[in-house]
């Protein structure tokens, strides 16, 4: 079985194997980035697992009032549902939609099948999330000279393995890797050579660019500044001005050029578990009850891979979706479950009694340490 590579041109095939000391360096060190990110990851497994779903609007989620998809089939998302829309608003746009309970467990095992295929060839892997991670392959295990190559039978052995498909963005940074991939869904792969990254970032739409969030996106807009050759057009003082150190960040993607790199050892964040109840609660007995699932997951968890944090982050929604956070910082890690109980506690006691409604409740915990600290991973432990 081949997979296909169209619009690939001979120009992006000539860089993208070139050895690294032929390249042109943009702006210091040439690097072969490979960007990897699953086709419509979670519905993709439950049509994979289940015939009778295939070719038809998907959303895994739940249907009740207060549920929110978590991801979409591709069949769905030409009705304008996406992840993190609201239930009830998914299956008023696509009155066919079939929710699916989710499976983390299976998501997660078949990541781990995904992660065996890119060890193969590199050991330089930041995984993003379960179902897209970032591969540095300007020297890779298998000596291959052509980075599309690899991204090439990296997709060939995902879909030989999990029948699943994954498309591929190629390119000098992380950034221009993360919109190539993006360029070519589904099921496709794009280079963007050191030739093109300039011209490609003033190109984009500024609500495009990977790292410009809604709100940054719209202050942009406001400041006249549509695309990326809008951006560009700014000097750094008045980027840094307004959009504090990001700035720097947006000074230089503007012009093709980031320089992070690929880590494979960066510190995971947090991790996080949250749930939005059926109906609305206004007691302390009800939070401290609904919040007893959310402490078993984080400390089974913490458990599962040695794991500890120092600080725990309580999140709450109210009925009006105004939103509060309080957290609490301890010299120490929390070393046993009692001690996470004890400070989830305190951090209930700052927020009752409420004058409002409340309708979800999350917790984090972060600061982390331990063996689970040395890889990242985009965590949101199912409720």
């Amino acid at each position: 079985m081949q997979i296909s590579s169209e619009n690939i041109s001979d120009q992006a095939r000539e860089w993208a194997g070139q050895p690294e000391e032929k390249a042109t360096l943009a702006p210091s060190r040439q690097r072969k980035i490979i960007h990897i990110d699953m086709d419509a990851f979670y519905a993709s497994v439950e049509q994979r697992d289940n015939p009778e779903l295939r070719g038809k609007p998907v959303a895994v989620g739940y249907p009740q009032a207060r549920g929110v998809v978590a991801a979409a089939s591709y069949e769905a998302r030409k009705f304008g549902v996406y992840s993190a829309l609201p239930s009830v608003t998914a299956k008023r746009k696509c009155p066919e939609l079939i929710f699916v309970p989710p499976r983390f467990d299976v998501y997660k095992s078949v990541s781990r099948e995904i992660h065996e295929i890119f060890a193969l060839h590199t050991k330089m892997i930041e995984p993003l999330s379960l179902d897209e991670a970032y591969l540095d392959v300007t020297e890779n295990l298998q000596g291959i000279a052509s980075a599309t190559h690899i991204a090439e039978d990296i997709r060939l052995k995902i879909r030989e393995r999990t029948g699943l498909t994954a498309s591929a963005g190629i390119s000098y940074n992380k950034f221009l890797a993360k919109l190539a991939s993006e360029h070519r869904k589904p099921d496709g792969l794009f280079v963007i050579t050191p030739a093109m990254g300039s011209a490609f970032a003033e190109a984009l739409p500024i609500k495009k660019f990977h790292g410009v969030g809604p709100a940054t996106a719209g202050k942009m807009l406001s400041l006249g500044i549509e695309t990326g050759l809008d951006l560009k057009a700014q000097r750094l003082p008045f980027l840094m001005h307004n959009f504090g150190k990001a700035g720097h960040y947006y000074y230089w993607i503007a012009r093709g050029i980031d320089e992070r790199e690929v880590s494979p050892d960066r510190a995971r964040k947090s991790i996080g578990a949250e749930t939005t109840f059926a109906q609305d609660i206004r007691d302390r007995e009800s939070a401290n009850r609904e919040l007893r699932p959310l402490i078993e997951k984080l400390w089974g968890h913490c458990e599962s891979v040695g794991a500890r944090g120092k600080t725990l982050t309580l999140k709450v929604k109210y009925a009006d979706f105004r939103q509060l956070t309080r957290s609490r910082t301890s010299e120490a890690p929390l070393s046993t479950r009692h001690n996470l109980e004890q400070v989830c506690a305190d951090l209930l006691n700052s927020i009752f009694p409420s004058t409002k409604d409340v309708r979800l409740l999350g917790l984090s915990l972060s600061s982390l340490s331990g063996t689970d600290a040395t890889k990242e991973e985009q965590l949101l432990l199912p409720i």
